[in-house]
């Protein structure tokens, strides 16, 4: 169903929100939500892409060990995101309520807490088996963009993570007000260019660390910039001047330290350069 809207130069038609579905697909009385299903999409996908870099000459995984470095991954997007969502954005409710933190039904992950949880799964990975961490970081970085996109899919699906009112041509009307849809943007950028731009950028050799650095710096600069015209989480709100909020802050040091990783990976041409990512 589309609607009308008159702005002061034109008139614009203005795509209505279809009622999603949250639930899938029911299994023997089990309920699969999207929101689930987006993260088996994004693992599969991170699965398939690992495989076959890892099938390459030079590749710091070899194909028997994907399932394990998928694993520890997993691990850490869920650990690291719950835990990231609970200190970041509802450090109140965990101090009344530490169980809260188990209280996954109720909803919250956290990209940047999910992205240091993966950190440190690596970092335990890359040490139990004598490999090098930011090795194993370029290995990976080029595959996260499938999951960021699936995620981003799952919001929109679910109603979550709208924009501000607007009355560009491409606005959503939900619940009768049109919006940018803030998560499809968060789709297309984070997700499918950041995907072509690391695959590309990695599919020939580069020195160590330049495929982590750049995959900082492009996720740090579209949530930035995406924040501008997406709504703070409910109950959060803005940190200063009606503009900053918690994304563009926990954003700004992926940026900096994509720029310094990729400095220095560069300025070290002697350092033996890692093969395809």
């Amino acid at each position: 169903m589309f609607y009308t809207c008159r702005s002061k130069l034109w008139e614009l038609a203005l795509f209505e929100y279809p009622d999603f579905n949250p639930v899938a697909f029911s299994i023997w009385r089990l309920d699969v939500h999207w929101y689930g299903l987006m993260y088996v999409l994004g693992f599969i996908g991170a699965w398939l892409g690992l495989r076959w870099r890892s099938g390459k000459a030079g590749s710091p995984v070899a194909s028997s060990e994907v399932e394990d470095l998928v694993f520890y991954g997993a691990l850490g997007v869920f650990a690291g995101g719950r835990i990231g969502y609970m200190l970041f954005y509802n450090l109140q409710g965990l101090t009344e309520n530490p169980l809260s933190l188990f209280f996954v039904w109720e909803g919250g992950m956290s990209f940047h807490g999910g992205l240091l949880g993966v950190l440190v799964a690596m970092a335990v990975y890359a040490r139990r088996h004598g490999k090098d961490f930011f090795s194993i970081t370029d290995h990976i970085a080029p595959w996260i963009p499938q999951g960021l996109f699936f995620g981003r899919i799952g919001n929109f699906i679910n109603g979550e993570l709208w924009g501000h009112e607007t009355d560009v041509p491409w606005a959503i009307v939900y619940e009768g007000v049109a919006r940018h849809p803030s998560q499809l943007y968060e789709a297309a950028l984070e997700g499918l260019v950041m995907f072509v731009v690391l695959l590309t950028f990695s599919a020939k050799a580069r020195p160590r660390m330049a495929v982590s650095g750049l995959f900082l710096l492009l996720y740090g600069t579209f949530r930035i910039g995406i924040e501008f015209v997406r709504l703070p989480d409910e109950g959060i709100g803005y940190i200063a001047w009606d503009w900053l909020t918690f994304g563009q802050v926990y954003s700004s040091p992926m940026v900096i330290a994509g720029i310094v990783l990729i400095v220095l990976a560069y300025r070290r041409p002697r350092m033996a350069p890692a093969t395809a990512a």
